[in-house]
């Protein structure tokens, strides 16, 4: 949050099965790394209870002042863009760009996309491409193997190790049949 100017809120999500040590821990760990306040959000157990604290807490933090900046400016190329998210965000030591990703990037050029804004597509378990290296590890790259443009929705989507799209949606996804009809019962579904 730091790179964007922004004051950081972290939730220490809670759950039963966690131990008050572990929570202290977890909240320990938070404000040694930056975080300007902390929470524990116990809103798995006590619904919305449990979360009006961090709600409290993010509310003030959208109240005070801040310094918010972009991570790079407008009309930046999407190499840079990438890099940049790469090595200031996920703390990667450069990126690799695999054949297609560079065919794929001139493209973008060609077609006047080459300065949108990127959309990361990746593993949501790592800060990497691998969901396998956990926090936020020293010593890989990123490799790129593709970008795809999202031009109606103004950005590019750069693909990162094997991650996989989800299909878009049908003109009529199955989802506006379902209904509850007059006896309460759900109808649609089948």
């Amino acid at each position: 949050m730091r790179e964007y100017g922004l004051p950081c809120v972290v939730a220490v999500n809670n759950f039963p099965s966690d131990t008050e040590p572990e929570v202290r821990l977890m909240a320990e760990l938070a404000a040694e790394a930056g975080a300007e306040t902390v929470v524990v959000n116990r809103g798995f157990a006590q619904g919305g209870d449990g979360a009006i604290e961090l709600a409290e807490a993010v509310v003030a933090a959208c109240e005070r002042p801040s310094e918010f900046h972009l991570l790079t400016p407008d009309g930046t190329p999407i190499r840079d863009q990438v890099e940049a998210i790469a090595t200031r965000i996920y703390g990667a030591d450069g990126v690799d760009y695999l054949p297609q990703a560079d065919k794929d990037i001139a493209r973008m050029e060609q077609l006047g996309f080459g300065t949108m804004p990127v959309c990361m597509a990746k593993t949501h378990l790592s800060l990497t491409h691998d969901p396998l290296l956990l926090n936020r590890p020293r010593g890989w790259r990123l490799p790129v193997r593709g970008v795809v443009p999202s031009a109606g929705a103004g950005f590019v989507v750069v693909l990162c190790g094997d991650m996989q799209r989800m299909p878009g949606l049908g003109k009529t996804p199955a989802y506006m049949a379902v209904d509850i009809d007059q006896n309460g019962r759900t109808v649609g579904l089948f």
